[in-house]
């Protein structure tokens, strides 16, 4: 997912940017509409602050020089997605939302975290 040649942006770069962004759009509407018990805000809360980091981690990756720099950024943005299926799933497991409404938000976050384990194996492999 780094940046190479002057700033141009890989095609995987800009496919999780775009992707990661309309997960990110996708919590904060799923926030908006949960209940308005205390359980639903104190979750959602903590949904909406790590769906949303996640590109922000990402985006600083790129810039940073180093390729151990990138990883740490990097794997900082996968344990933002890991932990914001663990909010989903809560969600789910305790009928705040239906599964239905949750599973293809679960699948993408997944898919997203497929990528960043990819662009991090690659940079490892990269530098060894």
């Amino acid at each position: 997912m780094r940046s190479e040649g002057g700033g141009r942006r890989r095609k995987v770069e800009t496919r999780f940017e775009e992707k990661d962004k309309t997960v990110a759009l996708r919590i904060i509407k799923l926030y908006l509409a949960l209940p308005q018990s205390t359980e639903a805000q104190v979750i959602g809360k903590q949904l909406l602050c790590s769906g949303t980091s996640v590109g922000a981690h990402c985006r600083e990756a790129y810039r940073n020089r180093s390729d151990a720099d990138y990883i740490s950024k990097i794997e900082v943005g996968l344990q933002e997605l890991e932990e914001t299926v663990y909010w989903l799933e809560l969600l789910i497991e305790s009928r705040m939302v239906s599964a239905e409404k949750l599973n293809s938000l679960i699948r993408e976050a997944q898919e997203l975290t497929a990528i960043l384990v990819t662009c991090v194996k690659n940079t490892r492999h990269k530098s060894e």
